[in-house]
């Protein structure tokens, strides 16, 4: 009997800035001029064909599919690893009101195997710390500053130290 639990992880953003505006944020991801993914603390978004779907990739350990890309408003990638990894994640452009708009991240997989300790001991932590970072990004490039920046925690800072470059 093979053993699996659920994880369901948000991060969002309220940012002053049109849907369109924030959406073409997503568009810039793994690219040269990529103005979203925090690549300057953390391993690189690297895709073989951009956003197509289709396209292979990931950062650092965690690797991933593009399955679903709508220019502006949506991406998601299906995971291919680590091992135990069985779902996916995406980045979503949701409109408000009065010109402002929400950039939410969204997590939901299976984890299973060795990912029953890798996803609550490693990879949660970071990856709550890397979406903040993503998302303090976001805001800075629309507003050309940050409100409350994250901050990573003391776990977060250990792992990143323990962790191979």
């Amino acid at each position: 009997m093979a053993v699996s639990t659920s994880a369901f992880n948000v991060h969002e953003r309220l940012l002053p800035a049109t849907a369109s505006e924030v959406g073409a944020l997503i568009d810039t991801l793994a690219t040269p001029g990529d103005l979203l993914w925090p690549g300057d603390d953390w391993p690189r978004m690297s895709l073989d064909n951009g956003l197509t779907p289709g396209s292979k990739g990931g950062h650092g350990p965690v690797r991933y599919t593009v399955t679903s890309y709508v220019p502006d408003k949506w991406v998601r990638f299906t995971f291919s690893g680590p091992r135990g990894f069985d779902g996916f994640h995406e980045l979503t452009v949701h409109a408000v009101d009065d010109g402002r708009t929400v950039l939410r991240h969204t997590l939901a997989m299976k984890v299973r195997g060795p990912a029953l300790l890798t996803w609550p001991l490693m990879y949660r932590s970071c990856h709550d710390a890397v979406l903040e970072d993503a998302l303090d990004r976001a805001e800075s490039a629309l507003t050309g500053k940050v409100a409350r920046p994250a901050r990573w925690s003391w776990y977060v800072r250990l792992l990143r130290r323990l962790a191979p470059r």
